[in-house]
């Protein structure tokens, strides 16, 4: 199936030196340079060839037309090191002992199980706003870190004199190596031959199961055994995970069950508890940093103190982490009436699924909200990025991939609309340049 992609306006980017703008900085950049940093039908046959190599089941077709966009995405070097340092500055809140037991509070029962690891790579999602970056949200399980190392070894460098791409060659290498990491943490007594497994719903069916295949490919380049499954079609027996016959060891968990409460779940669970099985990211991890109700600890400077934090990192973190609250039956009414001001966010949510700006909240869907826990984040608009004099600028999203502190990876995301999607033409993972210097 032919994949048709948004025309841009296409320039040779060689020694190009920026004379779209008089003075370099990112902002002018995303207002007026067109530079084409990645050819997408390039990206999607790369990746359709491997998928064919591979045997799988299914090609990027045109529902995956805006999976990769061709601009990138300028950042400051010194905005790179501010997010850098929340990085560290929000892990070391969240290994304190009054943040672990404030969260695990609200967290299901599963959480206070420990298996020993960190919990795999995390994903800090900031919007880049006239006052600086500004964190989000976090996740357990960002999905889209091969397909952006792809995405980043495929571009041709814009501005090469003064920007530096991300660092694509070890991006996988490291990715693989967070998951050996964390398996070895909470053990690492399975078999040497025993198999891998990638798990989610209907893998086949996921939007980034391309990705799945990737880890599959760069798993067995290192010597795993690697197969993709459902939960469903596990079975914990004799003191075993299984998929059919075969031993489990380990498994690269991408389901958004992050309890592990759905029926489909049940053998992994059982194998989780029972230290059967070595799983990465796990239901710990997920309570700890993605619970979005954990914002409310982070954003309150009060809370940060009195956990022990050094003021520099206190003061770092109350200025990248928005307000955010609870939503009670004390201050609906409020929210409500200042609903202009707010996002609103499912605590469990994942993906922008459920979330929702306050100016387009309406009355149905206000009363909706009160069945489930939500929390309130003040709104921070994205930045933008414009892909051509005539067309509307599309948002930034910029993700952090990160492991016990340090970041690894820099990606960004264009959309259209209130969250984050892939359904904008011109829009979808795009490269991050370090405009050097500034």
């Amino acid at each position: 199936m032919t994949v048709v992609t948004q025309p841009v306006i296409r320039r040779v980017l060689e020694g190009c030196g920026a004379p779209c703008v008089e003075i370099v900085t990112a902002e002018a950049l995303h207002r007026d340079c067109f530079c084409v940093a990645v050819d997408p039908d390039a990206v999607r046959d790369q990746v359709n060839g491997l998928l064919a190599s591979e045997g799988a089941p299914m090609r990027l077709t045109d529902a995956h037309a805006h999976l990769f966009a061709a601009l990138p995405i300028f950042v400051p070097e010194h905005t790179v090191r501010h997010m850098e340092a929340a990085v560290q500055a929000l892990s070391a809140a969240v290994a304190t002992p009054a943040f672990v037991d404030a969260t695990l509070a609200w967290a299901p029962p599963i959480a206070q199980h420990d298996p020993g690891s960190p919990g795999g790579l995390l994903g800090f999602d900031f919007h880049l706003g006239s006052e600086g970056p500004r964190l989000i949200e976090i996740n357990t399980n960002p999905g889209g870190l091969l397909l952006n190392a792809l995405l980043a070894k495929a571009q041709r460098l814009c501005l090469p004199s003064l920007s530096a791409p991300a660092a694509s060659a070890v991006a996988e290498q490291i990715a693989i190596d967070v998951l050996l990491e964390e398996w070895q943490a909470q053990g690492g007594g399975a078999a040497p031959n025993a198999l891998v497994a990638i798990v989610d719903h209907a893998p086949e069916q996921q939007y980034l199961y391309a990705e799945f295949m990737l880890f599959k490919r760069a798993l067995e380049a290192r010597g795993h055994r690697t197969a993709i499954c459902d939960p469903g079609d596990l079975r914990f027996v004799g003191g075993a995970l299984r998929l059919g016959e075969e031993p489990i060891g380990w498994v690269y968990n991408r389901l958004t069950d992050f309890a592990l409460t759905d029926p489909a779940s049940q053998a992994l669970r059982l194998a989780y508890l029972a230290g059967a099985v070595a799983l990465s990211p796990h239901p710990r991890a997920h309570a700890l940093w993605a619970d979005k109700r954990n914002l409310t600890l982070l954003g309150d400077r009060t809370f940060l103190a009195r956990a022990g934090l050094p003021p520099d990192r206190q003061a770092l973190i109350a200025e990248m982490v928005p307000r955010t609250v609870l939503v009670s039956a004390d201050n609906r009414e409020h929210l409500w009436a200042t609903r202009r001001e707010w996002f609103f966010k499912p605590a469990g949510g994942f993906g922008s699924r459920a979330s929702y700006r306050g100016d387009k909240l309406t009355h149905k869907t206000w009363a909706q909200l009160a069945e489930q826990p939500y929390v309130a984040q003040a709104l921070v608009p994205p930045s933008e990025r414009h892909t051509g004099p005539d067309s509307p600028p599309l948002k930034v999203d910029l993700r952090c991939y990160a492991y016990q502190g340090q970041a690894l990876f820099f990606a960004a995301r264009l959309y259209q609309g209130q969250t984050t999607n892939f359904r904008t033409a011109g829009g979808g993972f795009a490269p991050v340049l370090t405009l050097a210097n500034t």
